[in-house]
């Protein structure tokens, strides 16, 4: 039976960079979720890739699909941004494991819509400074930088990753890994997918 990998984190914690390594990791046999969002593509980014970058109509149409598995809209200092999770078929678990990024918001609709058993958390944490000095950094590379945006996001994560709200998502003390040395959290959250078994192609 395989599992899906649910990989949370507040901005610019690493976990993008964290998702596309272990996907690399041929010997975890993972296979990619790609969630949607309506915002538009950042510099750098590819439809498929970090999401599938839709609009509102297509979201509509999944609505009235019933195939919505968890849906967010945030305020942003550009309009209204909708992200959410699809029953659009990528996800078979009788026949693979799967990794994810989401929100322990979205955690919360997926869980419920898969099944505990089958859902895995994974946190990935790092100082607030060390996040602030490395999403400035990822700002300045745009061809537009958002900085009004980017502290929205810094701000709002405060309240996103409350230990309260961690908790009402199922995420315990040991689905936490400190992104601190990226290769020794790569090799803790690979020691940790083995433990539950990879599934067969």
């Amino acid at each position: 039976m395989g599992k899906l990998f649910c990989l949370i984190g507040k901005s610019a914690s690493g976990k993008d960079t964290i998702y596309r390594c272990l996907l690399d990791d041929a010997s975890l046999n993972l296979k990619p979720v790609v969630t949607y969002t309506t915002r538009p593509k950042r510099s750098g980014e590819s439809e498929g890739v970090e999401y599938h970058f839709t609009d509102e109509v297509q979201l509509e149409s999944f609505r009235r699909e019933g195939r919505v598995l968890e849906e967010r809209i945030y305020h942003t200092v550009y309009g209204d941004w909708h992200y959410f999770t699809a029953d659009d078929g990528q996800v078979i678990l009788d026949e693979h494991s799967y990794i994810i990024i989401t929100t322990p918001e979205a955690l919360t609709g997926i869980t419920a819509y898969y099944g505990r058993e089958r859902v895995v958390p994974v946190y990935i944490t790092l100082d607030d400074g060390e996040r602030l000095e490395r999403a400035l950094k990822r700002e300045r590379s745009q061809a537009n930088p958002g900085y009004s945006e980017m502290c929205r996001r810094f701000l709002a994560d405060e309240k996103d990753f409350s230990e309260e709200n961690l908790a009402k998502a199922g995420v315990g003390e040991d689905s936490y890994f400190f992104n601190n040395e990226l290769s020794v959290c790569l090799s803790q959250i690979g020691e940790m997918i083995r433990r539950y078994g990879l599934s067969e192609d």
